[in-house]
Order: structure tokens, then C-alpha cells, then sequence
């Protein structure tokens, strides 16, 4: 099904280079949208860098899966994935300094559950926010509005293939078709490690789920010292397929390289950012002239602090519950 899938005619590409690209423009865009406004010129240092922004979302996707982590009741994994995958599509052609990624992480949640089935309850969605009624009701508010633009802006390409059904495909032909392997399980804990590090990354805007799920099943047996090579060249069938063979493995060599290359955004630097977002977002110079939308954006009354959870590197006064 991917093959033929809208993920993989429009939403995979072909190197880090072209997502570089594409961000950079969307930058450029709102850069131009402001001069035009006349409120801000294209050079002021209040604007974002394109590297700033990555930065910036960087900290609100954490936060995007620290909401889904706590989430009652439990938020499945595809569910998880699918809002991840909405968030990043979205930034790669909006800027945050025109859309707050506050309300749009919150958004791909939302949107995710109802596309992937997950059964909850407006109410029960913003009711894992820890906030007095009141405060739900307006995040609610927000949410709702910014439904319809999350959906166009993803050009209504609404499902997303997750790596984690090949994943148990996987494990599933390792158990029927690979007796050298006793045990396939002892792989499980160890490869989920491996996807959730990866969904952090660009590696879902650059592979495809089975070359994740199986980079996944591949790093676990690496580091159980587990030589699965027989598996790769007779199982899967790829010994007289060399081309294949060697594009997996420098598939692999690239995800394993996005992981140990990916940093989160420093406490500090994360301060210093959201200044210059919240500034852009003020009412003096946000290029959104409807006051219902912008309301929330200059603080965060309605998300309350986590606590304990990540509480050195993740403490701050909008983090979410």
C-alpha cells in the first residue's frame, strides 16, 4: 500500500538537502509576507533563521510526544507517529513565525486520533491538559480552528504508514522462517529504542516505513551481537540482488547517522527563541489580523507545567501534562 501511497508520491524525499530547501523557502515566504505587511523588514534580527526555527520545532515535537506519553487513555503508537508525521509536513512548508507551534502540535493530535480511529472525546482530548475548564474550552477553541488549516496545508494527505506494523511483520517472518534465531522477542526492546530515537529525526520524510521497521530489527541484532546477515541474503532473498542489499545498508548507515547527529535544542537557547517567537506572534507584528486566532499565542494560560518528567533539560511555563 505505500507504494501507491500519497506518502510516497508527495511526502518523501530524496536527501536532507531538499528538506533544507524546502524549510529555507518557507522561511523566505513568510520573510516576504511580512515586508508586504509593512510591519517588519525582511532583515529585521527579530525574525527567525530557518536553523532557528528548526530549533524551535525540534522542542515543540519533544513536546508534541511528552503530551502523547501521559496521554489517558493510552494513545497507540501509530497514533503517536501519525500526529508526529502532521507536524513535520506542516513545518516544512509554514513558518513558525506565522503559525505558533503551541497550537499546531496540539492540532496534529487531535486530527491524528481521528484518523487513525483512536476514539476519544473532544472533551476528553483537552481534559489531559491540566487546566481549569475554562482553560480547556479555549484551547478546544484553538484546536478546532486550525483543524481545517492543518488539513490543507497537508493537502489532504491525512494517512500516514508508520514503520511499526512492518515492524511486527518483521519479527513475525523471523519467528515462521528464521530457526537460526531462537528467540526474535529478545529483539523487540532494544528496535523500539531504535524507532522511538528515529521518529525523532527526518528519517520518516526520507525512508520508507519497512526500511525503518527493518534497520530497526537489523541495529537490535548489531548491538545483541547477533549476526543477521544470512537472514538479509537468503530470507528477504537478497543475495543476487546486490543493488538492493547495498541500498539498504547505507539506508541504515544514514538513520544510524541522523540519530547520533540529532541534538535537542539547549534550555538556554530554547529561552532565547521563544523571545523572538512570541515577538513575532505579538500583536504589533503578527501578519494574523483575526484576534480569536492570535489569542493564547502571547502566553500559555492553558498548558500548565510538567512536572517531574524531564524536569532538567524540559522545565519551562508552558510545558504540557
Amino acid at each position: 500500500m505505500y507504494h501507491s501511497s500519497t506518502q510516497r508520491r508527495h511526502w518523501t524525499f530524496r536527501d536532507e538537502d531538499e528538506l533544507a530547501q524546502k524549510r529555507a523557502e518557507a522561511n523566505r515566504k513568510y520573510r516576504s509576507k511580512a515586508a508586504a505587511s509593512g510591519k517588519v523588514q525582511p532583515t529585521d534580527p527579530v525574525l527567525l533563521e530557518p536553523h532557528e526555527e528548526l530549533a524551535i520545532c525540534k522542542y515543540y515535537e519533544k513536546r508534541l510526544l511528552d503530551f502523547c506519553a501521559v496521554f489517558k487513555p493510552a494513545m497507540p503508537r501509530s497514533v503517536v507517529g501519525t500526529a508526529c508525521m502532521y507536524f513535520k509536513r506542516f513545518y516544512l512548508n509554514n513558518s513558525v513565525m506565522e503559525y505558533h507551534p503551541r497550537i499546531i502540535m496540539l492540532t496534529c493530535a487531535f486530527l491524528a486520533c481521528k484518523v487513525d480511529e483512536f476514539n476519544v472525546s473532544s472533551v476528553q482530548f483537552v481534559g489531559n491538559l491540566r487546566e481549569s475548564p475554562l482553560g480547556q474550552e479555549k484551547a478546544l477553541e484553538q484546536i478546532l480552528e486550525y483543524e481545517l488549516l492543518l488539513i490543507q496545508q497537508l493537502n489532504f494527505h491525512l494517512i500516514v504508514h508508520n514503520p511499526y506494523r512492518p515492524f511486527e511483520g518483521f519479527l513475525i517472518d523471523l519467528k515462521t522462517r528464521y530457526p537460526m534465531l531462537e528467540n526474535p522477542e529478545v529483539l523487540r526492546k532494544t528496535a523500539d529504542d531504535f524507532l522511538n530515537r528515529v521518529a525523532l529525526t527526518d528519517a520518516y520524510l526520507l525512508f520508507t516505513p519497512s526500511q525503518i521497521a527493518l534497520a530497526a530489527i537489523l541495529s537490535s541484532g548489531s548491538r545483541a551481537g547477533i549476526n543477521m546477515e544470512s537472514y538479509l541474503s537468503e530470507t528477504l532473498s537478497l543475495k543476487e540482488n546486490r543493488t538492493s542489499l547495498a541500498a539498504l545498508l547505507d539506508g541504515m548507515k544514514c538513520m544510524k547517522n541522523l540519530i547520533k547527529k540529532y541534538e535537542l535544542p539547549r534550555p538556554e537557547e530554547v529561552a532565547a527563541l521563544k523571545q523572538k517567537l512570541e515577538k513575532c506572534h505579538s500583536s504589533e507584528l503578527s501578519l494574523n489580523t483575526n484576534p480569536k486566532k492570535r489569542k493564547g499565542y502571547e502566553d500559555d494560560e492553558y498548558i500548565a507545567k510538567k512536572p517531574k518528567m524531564d524536569e532538567e533539560e524540559w522545565t519551562d511555563d508552558d510545558l504540557l501534562d
